[in-house]
């Protein structure tokens, strides 16, 4: 395996975390322990399959030379005099040979020859409690000399269940990425085989003199959806108040905390109400969001926090998917609307205008301007750019897909999962959802410092769920 340039979003996201602000993303799943020794055992079988999982082996290093032009010119060097096709020569069109020079200043990832499983999987001593020992775990940075991963496995105290809390930076993996990661490492199941994928057609090394004019067309229109979605940015922190208690000064601390609830309920929510099933936990969030505040004192009047909803660009059935590949829709959550239907109402609304308009426009496709800057702009302005985050949106609230059968690792069943999703700078607060089995999990994040009371809100969660199936009901 050779050097792979990161995509520019990948770029964006290993630049914008610092030593004392990490912004990986993990998933913390309790199993049912079968023995005393189940937690060992898991942990010895995770370090044994990580070693036979290629992506588990990549570490990212900076580049700062060109590294496909040099590739492709040792590839010119070596033409043969027999008249062979310049795109056989070099295996791969133009386009991307120039898009891997453009890698000045930017990062790839490589194998890594020195690949230690024992490096990235640890076996802890019992614990009392999983999510506290989870939020400790995720305010510490991963290793970016390493392949930037970890599984860290959680023995309960009694011995009756174990926690692994996976952690991968987003510049390894985004989150349908990482689950297909950690899935490799899982007991092996039975499973019909993919559908293989039709091949490609062969591109030409230039393109043909009829296809300048759409090309030309095409950098003209990516200009302007750039220029669209820099003044939504700009228009989107306008309007509406948001809460203080959603930005903090970052602490480099974690708390994590879980909820689960059943997905029947939201299937009944969604039926006698509208909209979807993502419509209705984005609905629950705004009114957990509320009854948080009014319960610290804080007030909710006025209050419509702007939520980041991600959106996958991804085309269906990607088997190999090479970057992150991440849109997102910008909504306004309801916090100020006492009656739970009528938040759901207007959830529904914000997120079907967002879909009329499409994962490319709007303040919420920021993430596409990644696509805009050179990766040497990436390394200077990350940072800059971490810290502006509080600017552009106030909660990330992100739904990572689960398989729909049940996973187990040494024979152990894995009961509960809970997504976990990077904190940005700034930030208080991070939730991501999945539905797993039945059940919904929504998995919290937040500063250590600035939110003490994290139980309080995932009381609210549960809370907010009885209510709005409650008002549905009627």
């Amino acid at each position: 395996m050779t050097a792979d340039p990161l995509a520019p979003l990948d770029l964006a996201f290993w630049n914008l975390e610092s030593a004392g602000h990490p912004m990986h993303l993990a998933a913390l799943g309790i199993f049912t322990a079968g023995s005393p020794s189940a937690a060992a055992h898991a942990a010895d079988l995770l370090a044994a399959r990580s070693a036979a999982v290629p992506g588990l082996r990549m570490r990212i290093r900076d580049t700062w030379q060109p590294l496909g032009l040099r590739r492709s010119l040792s590839a010119l060097r070596s033409l043969p005099a027999s008249g062979e096709p310049l795109t056989a020569a070099l295996g791969r069109p133009l386009t991307s040979v120039v898009r891997g020079s453009l890698a000045f200043g930017g990062a790839a990832r490589e194998p890594d020859a020195g690949f230690d499983p024992l490096d990235h999987v640890r076996l802890h001593t019992p614990v009392t409690d999983f999510h506290a020992a989870a939020g400790e775990l995720m305010g510490r940075p991963l290793e970016r000399t390493r392949p930037p991963w970890e599984a860290h496995v959680l023995p309960e105290e009694g011995g009756t269940r174990f926690a692994v809390l996976f952690k991968f930076h987003h510049a390894l993996a985004d989150g349908l990425r990482a689950l297909t990661l950690a899935a490799a490492l899982m007991d092996p199941m039975d499973l019909p085989t993919p559908r293989p994928r039709p091949a490609e057609p062969p591109r030409g090394v230039v393109p043909h003199v009829r296809e300048v004019p759409g090309m030309v067309r095409d950098a003209l229109a990516e200009a302007g959806r750039a220029l669209d979605i820099g003044a939504a940015v700009a228009r989107s922190t306008l309007d509406m108040r948001s809460s203080p208690a959603l930005t903090c000064a970052p602490s480099g601390t974690r708390r994590t905390a879980g909820v689960v609830v059943d997905l029947d309920d939201v299937h009944r929510i969604r039926k006698s109400a509208g909209g979807t099933v993502n419509d209705v936990l984005i609905a629950v969030v705004a009114g957990a969001l509320r009854r948080w505040l009014e319960e610290r004192g804080d007030g909710s009047d006025g209050v419509a926090p702007r939520a980041l909803v991600p959106v996958s660009r991804r085309r269906p059935r990607t088997a190999h998917p090479q970057g992150n590949q991440l849109s997102g829709y910008l909504i306004r959550l309801p916090v100020d609307e006492k009656d739970p239907r009528t938040r759901l109402t207007r959830v529904r609304t914000a997120m079907d205008r967002n879909k009329e308009a499409g994962p490319h426009r709007g303040a919420g496709a920021v993430a596409l301007l990644a696509e805009h800057v050179p990766p040497l702009g990436h390394r200077l302005g990350g940072p800059l750019l971490g810290q502006a985050a509080r600017l552009w949106f106030d909660v990330l609230v992100t739904s990572v897909p689960l398989p729909g059968y049940g996973l187990r690792l040494g024979g152990d069943p894995l009961g509960a999962v809970f997504p976990l999703a990077p904190l940005a700078p700034g930030h208080s607060l991070a939730v991501a959802v999945s539905t797993y089995r039945g059940r919904v999990h929504y998995g919290l994040v937040a500063d250590g410092a600035a939110m003490d009371d994290l139980d309080l809100l995932a009381r609210a969660v549960t809370e907010e769920m009885t209510a709005l199936t409650v008002a549905c009901a009627h």
